[in-house]
């Protein structure tokens, strides 16, 4: 089957060609005229949801480009201002009339003659938004959108001069590969002493962060945060004790052989303790990876990679290209991290990234592609909430992209030995990030379940956590004050609270797909592609179906998966 990247900008049918969102008073007579528009048909009520996707499209976007702005140079103040504005002025009226149209749509007598095939997870999440509705809450929402992203503009901020030379903290992890552990050992020490020189400045945002989601929780009827953001992001297929089943299967099944691999890479590098300034080192005489010299490069043969797997996914990062959808490099003021931004109208997402010529940069890239190839293939469906997928999918489009693309990872490494190292460290990263998801997960359900904590506690409770995950072949001794505030890097924990354990469903859903990838390589990209054309029209256990896959997060078939990707590596060592 073919598909093509050529995606237009949707066509606008409700709204003027040409309106753009200056202020409220611009939005306010469309959203009135959605709210008291007489719908007496069934056919008048499809086509008055088309009108309502159209403004959501809209609005969405307008929002989305604000902040791709606004993270790309955090130091420009216009651009600050600009987003506060709109979270601050615009999206607390929106939420309100957000309502009314849920309502409207609810309370319609022909609701009942929908498909309800076809329109089941869209009223789902319509009904769930009005169970959370409290006209109390929309300031406090917009509120934590404008403080969450302060992480960026503090992180943004941050740089070390090693060598004489300044960098950000994203550029100077390239020392940790330096062969000279002097050189690492200093890299490492300078990117936590520079955290450290803003842990008040985060620790306090954080506690503003907690003190508001907790109160936006109890306005909702919820005895806390957690249980009000899981009911929030939809997640009706499991809950907070599959999380911590979760939580145990890791350290059962994946903390045995994360040890192993760091007791390897010590033994490698002949030393006596594996520090954490040593785990992304070769062994004196083996240079560290270098897949590109610039951002150019890296997106260059990143399509060729994508083409070769299929001509669609390499036309589709080309296609962002040439819109100007894309930020690779790292740079002072650009706001950390990396992430792919949908744009609802447009079509063609944004990625962003900080990319410093390491190989992890490569995983970043392709991770990102493959959210961007998600965004492509939900783009056709009728309705902007069709394409509001579930995470725990939206990260297997990402990390089953990261595994299928390890075939064509020779337009990085040409050097058949260097290949090699790139697939170990990317089998290496499968395993090892399942601990530091752990970590994180938990630590947030102690968090929101016990709101009041105080700074000490905080503390506390991070390194009782972190030790737990921690392998003992890792030798941490003399870092305390390091690990203590290492949970301050993880910006999920500022800016999407209890986004982060879908890594973890989804690294499973990947690996079950890499399983199908390695018997049948173009099976295993269409049931792919099926999966991600659904959107978010499905439930997630028949979006998992859709791409052959099983929705179990179960500690036996985690370990099936575990002992896989095991087999994989043995092989190619």
């Amino acid at each position: 089957m073919s598909y093509s990247a050529e995606i237009k900008k949707l066509d606008r049918k409700y709204l003027p060609t040409a309106f753009t969102i200056k202020d409220w008073a611009s939005l306010q007579p469309y959203f009135i005229e959605l709210a008291e528009r007489p719908v007496q048909s069934v056919s008048e009520l499809e086509q008055w949801m088309r009108d309502v996707s159209e403004m959501e499209a809209v609005v969405s976007e307008d929002a989305n480009w604000r902040q791709i702005k606004m993270t790309c140079d955090t130091e420009n103040k216009k651009l600050e201002e600009n987003f506060v504005f709109f979270m601050m002025q615009i999206q607390p009226r929106v939420q309100q009339y957000a309502d009314k149209l849920n309502r409207k749509l609810i309370e319609n007598p022909f609701v009942k003659d929908l498909d309800s095939n076809k329109y089941f997870t869209y009223l789902r999440n319509v009904k769930k938004n009005i169970d959370l509705f409290r006209e109390e809450n929309v300031p406090l929402q917009a509120e934590l959108n404008v403080l969450a992203q302060q992480f960026g503009v503090v992180s943004g901020k941050m740089t070390v001069e090693i060598k004489g030379k300044e960098y950000t903290l994203q550029q100077a992890n390239k020392f940790l590969e330096d062969h000279d552990r002097k050189v690492r050992e200093e890299a490492y020490r300078k990117i936590c002493d520079r955290r450290l020189q803003d842990k008040e400045a985060l620790d306090d945002l954080f506690t503003q962060l907690i003190a508001k989601r907790h109160q936006v929780a109890l306005n909702a009827g919820f005895k806390n945060y957690r249980d009000y953001k899981f009911a929030e992001m939809g997640r009706f297929d499991y809950t907070k004790e599959d999380c911590f089943q979760f939580h145990e299967a890791v350290k059962e099944h994946i903390m045995p052989l994360a040890n192993d691999i760091y007791e390897k890479k010590r033994q490698k590098l002949g030393l006596e303790s594996l520090r954490p300034w040593d785990t992304e080192a070769e062994p004196e005489g083996l240079e560290p990876l270098s897949p590109f010299n610039d951002s150019e490069e890296l997106l260059e043969k990143s399509i060729e990679a994508f083409s070769r797997l299929k001509p669609f996914f390499g036309e589709c990062l080309r296609k962002m290209r040439s819109m100007g959808h894309l930020d690779l490099e790292s740079r002072k003021g650009k706001a950390p991290g990396g992430y792919n931004c949908p744009l609802a109208e447009s079509g063609a997402p944004f990625i962003f990234m900080n990319a410093a010529g390491q190989m992890h940069d490569v995983t970043t890239m392709v991770h990102e592609g493959g959210h961007a190839i998600h965004s492509f293939l939900a783009h056709d469906l009728e309705l902007t909430p069709f394409k509001e997928y579930p995470m725990e999918i939206a990260e297997v489009a990402s990390m089953a992209m990261e595994l299928f693309s390890m075939d064509e990872w020779d337009r990085f490494f040409s050097d058949k030995d260097d290949l090699k190292r790139a697939k170990e460290h990317q089998f290496e990263r499968v395993i090892t990030i399942f601990p530091w998801i752990a970590t994180i997960d938990k630590f947030q359900h102690w968090i929101y379940e016990n709101p009041s904590h105080t700074l000490a506690q905080r503390t506390a409770i991070w390194m009782d956590i972190l030790a737990e995950f921690t392998t003992p072949s890792l030798d941490f001794s003399g870092l305390d004050e390091y690990r203590r505030y290492a949970w301050q890097k993880q910006l999920h924990l500022y800016e999407v609270p209890f986004y982060y354990i879908e890594y973890g469903i989804a690294q499973l859903g990947a690996i079950g797909l890499w399983k199908q990838f390695k018997k049948n390589k173009e099976q295993a990209i269409e049931n792919y592609i099926h999966a991600l054309k659904l959107g978010g029209t499905r439930t997630l256990p028949e979006l998992y179906n859709a791409a052959g896959l099983k929705f179990d997060l179960s500690p036996g078939h985690i370990n099936k998966l575990i002992q896989f990707v095991k087999v994989e590596m043995e092989q190619l060592y």
